[in-house]
């Protein structure tokens, strides 16, 4: 945007010259009631670089539109792509109720279907960042390093590279970015097998209250029986 306003206001500087030079020329010389017909005639030795600057003009005009439509679209998509983000939120708080609606997956662990759509928000947000020019492509591929060096991220790779080939592969950024990716996750299989993903920590046992020990319980009943069998061997030998 800022190289396609410096080329317009270029070319407007130079045209809004070309018209005043006959007027300044005119006070240089010092002279009045110049004949008008004989200063077209030198301004038609203008009409070479007229018609450069009219080029230049609509070279200029012509750059601010594309740029223009440029922002619009990424506007749009920054808008389908936060749409997307709200219903991935929605499927993390309660994934037994709404990842049905995406279709049967054979990623039996719930932890682990957490972790794939986890991995797909990073990989988006990857994408994103890759296509918009923030995130640089040594960032991406110290990114993508990072996370194939995990089973989770190796897994959704394996499971999603399809999806990403089909959706991402029509434009040469697109191209460029499932390379990138590709790259990383070869690299990080030759470098050796994953680091296993962390089993979740078991909650403590909580004591529920009023519930006595099992060795408490044992003893009890054992002092009990004792008790009975002893008073009934007492009322026999009295009768």
């Amino acid at each position: 945007m800022g190289r396609a306003l410096g080329l317009v206001a270029a070319a407007a500087a130079v045209l809004a010259a070309l018209l005043l030079s006959p007027f300044v020329l005119e006070d240089i010389s010092g002279s009045k009631g110049v004949d008008w017909n004989r200063l077209s005639q030198v301004g038609a030795a203008y009409g070479f670089t007229s018609a450069i600057v009219s080029a230049l003009a609509l070279a200029g005009v012509a750059a601010s539109l594309v740029v223009q439509n440029r922002q619009a679209r990424a506007e749009q998509v920054q808008g389908i792509r936060s749409y997307y983000l709200e219903l991935v939120r929605m499927e993390l708080d309660d994934m037994a109720l709404y990842q049905p609606v995406w279709g049967t997956t054979d990623i039996a662990d719930p932890r682990e279907r957490k972790r794939h759509v986890y991995a797909d928000l990073m990989m988006n947000y990857a994408w994103m960042g890759f296509e918009m020019g923030t995130i640089r492509e040594p960032l991406l591929r110290d990114m993508l390093a990072g996370m194939f060096t995990g089973e989770a991220g190796r897994h959704y790779w394996s499971r999603a590279q399809i999806s990403w080939t089909a959706s991402s592969s029509g434009s040469r950024i697109g191209r460029r970015f499932l390379a990138i990716v590709d790259e990383e996750h070869a690299r990080a299989i030759a470098a050796g097998p994953p680091a296993p993903s962390a089993a979740a920590p078991r909650p403590p046992d909580v004591p529920v209250a009023g519930a006595a020990p099992a060795w408490r319980t044992s003893v009890g009943a054992l002092i009990g029986l004792a008790t009975g069998l002893a008073l009934g061997s007492l009322l026999r030998n009295r009768r």
